[in-house]
Order: structure tokens, then sequence, then C-alpha cells
């Protein structure tokens, strides 16, 4: 009997470790690191510059973070340490030092993802640009041979048409700003037909014929697609949908929130993807950790943050 040859599952952390070699070689930013008040967020920020792709500029309660330092033997002698009294001050204070031009990039500490955003979104005083902000998820999943970009799963709700602009040409500014090339990109709902009575369907034939007009720029873009058709070549020649994206995309599009967030952790727990997270159409690039991120996820976030933020130096800043 003929023995099957043996089909080998990727690696789970291949995927970010060629992000993170591809890091090697740049100089590292100054990061302002807002309220890193707990040991994973602290510990994170401490390991990305020991990697080379961060200085990080420890934003909180000088003593808080001192404390959990030395509870957690780490040594942050070498880091300024900006000294404000609460996570909500350190959300601030670290916006502004970006606007200052202290630092080139944020990242996120112990403290929850509204309050940053929150100082993030201010229309005076935070990091504004033509640019509707919006979330991506940059994720390895061991059994798909493409990193997937999935967006928007952490800020926008219900986008309108021309929010889901924004989110789409974010996501591939971010693809080929990282050095990835030029995206495949689809545009989710939960047929690929258009239908009336599904507003995303009209959306993502929307969005596909401002691609069309240029309105979108740097990708290749279908949908309606579900994501099995979406992501399985197979699926999508029984569906007998002819389309260079339909089963093959590396960027997801999802309708909201809620069903981005959805899919993002269903691969995590049930297909144990890892999942870094960045935020797009600020200022600065900004690294959006969870709490329950492993180290090789929180690096690989500083990796695509770090990746991205050296190849807007040499451009203009965004605009709609």
């Amino acid at each position: 009997m003929t023995k099957k040859p043996t089909v080998q599952e990727p690696r789970q952390h291949e995927k970010y470790e060629r992000l993170i070699a591809a890091t090697k070689g740049l100089q590292p930013l100054p990061t302002a690191v807002a309220h890193p008040c707990d040991e994973t967020s602290l510990k994170g920020a401490l390991e990305a510059a020991e990697a080379g792709m961060i200085t990080p500029m420890l934003v909180g309660p000088k003593e808080r973070i001192r404390a959990v330092a030395r509870s957690a033997d780490l040594a942050i002698g070498n880091f300024e340490i900006i000294d404000v009294p609460h996570s909500h001050a350190a959300a601030e204070k670290a916006v502004e030092i970006i606007r200052a031009g202290n630092a080139e990039l944020l990242m996120k500490g112990s403290l929850h993802s509204d309050e940053i955003l929150g100082a993030v979104t201010k229309r005076e005083t935070g990091l504004r640009t033509g640019r509707r902000i919006s979330h991506v998820f940059v994720m390895a999943v061991p059994s798909h041979a493409e990193t997937l970009f999935i967006t928007d799963a952490a800020v926008n709700i219900a986008p309108d048409l021309l929010a889901k602009r924004d989110i789409v040409q974010n996501a591939i500014d971010l693809y080929a700003g990282i050095g990835l090339g030029t995206p495949k990109v689809a545009i989710l709902s939960a047929v690929e037909t258009v239908n009336p009575d599904i507003p995303s369907t009209v959306d993502a034939a929307a969005l596909c014929k401002m691609a069309d007009r240029g309105q979108i720029t740097g990708g290749e873009l279908d949908g309606p697609l579900a994501f099995d058709n979406a992501v399985s070549p197979e699926a999508a020649h029984i569906k007998g949908i002819k389309s260079t994206v339909a089963g093959r995309a590396q960027i997801l599009v999802v309708p909201d929130l809620e069903a981005g967030n959805m899919l993002a952790k269903n691969l995590s727990f049930l297909s144990r993807a890892d999942a870094a997270g960045i935020v797009l159409g600020a200022r600065v690039p900004i690294i959006l950790t969870s709490r329950a991120d492993n180290v090789r996820t929180r690096m690989a976030s500083c990796a695509v943050a770090l990746l991205l933020a050296y190849s807007q130096r040499a451009k203009q800043p965004i605009r709609a």
C-alpha cells in the first residue's frame, strides 16, 4: 500500500517571524507607551525595545510602573518615565508627546482601548487626519498559507459606505506599506450576489465600483463574497465565481464590528490563530494590543507599526 505523503502544517509563527525579520537593520523609533501598568504591557514594550524596534517612553504613574517592574524583575532604568496620575491622563499625555514630534509610534498599555482612542480622536488635541481611523487584525492562521488582514473589528461599529471606503484604503495602504505588494481584497457578506435586502452586499458592490473609478487605489477588490468564497479556491470554483480575488483574498473587509470581532475570535480560539493589532488613519501608527496577546503577537504588532512608519516617512500625510 502506497503511503500518503505527509502534509506539513505551516509553522504557527512563521508569518510573524517574517514580519519581525523585516525590521532588522531599521533604527528603533521613539514610542509613547500609554499606561504600561501591568506586567504584560510593560514586558511587551521592553521586549520590543530589546529587539531593536522601539525606544519606549513610559507614560503613567511613575511609582506604579516602578512597582510593576520590581515585581516582575524588569529593568526599566534606561527608559524615560513621564509621570501622570492615571490612565486617562496617560492617554492624553501620550498623544501630546506625539503631537509635539517627540515620538513616532503610539502603543497601548494596560488601559482600555476606548481611553486611548478617545484621546486620539479628539478634534482639537488628537491625532486625526483626513482619513477615517480604523483597526486591522494581522492574523497568522496556522492552517492557512496567507497572512489575513481583517478589518474593522475594533473601532467602527456600523460604518457607512464612505467610512468603509476609508477602512478599505487604510488596509490596502498597510499591506503595501509593510512590503507585501498589491493585496487582493474581499468585501465580505453572507452571500456572493447583490441583494437589496442585505445592505452589506450593496455596499460591497459600490466599493468595487469605487475602486474601478479610482476612489480606492492600490488593491484588487471583489465583493460581495461569503467567507468561504473569499479564502477557499475550491468553494469559489464550486460557486462558479470567476475572479482574481475569490479564494485568494488577503484582506477581508467585514460588514460591521460585530462580524469582524466574531470572525477574528473564531480564528483565534478555534484555529489557534494569532492576531496582531494596529490602528490606522491617525498621524502615526497605533499599536493596539490586548491583555490576552502572547509575546510573539505583541512583537508582530510592533513590527507592523515600525515597517509602516518607515514607509510613511517619505510620503505626504494621508488625505481623504
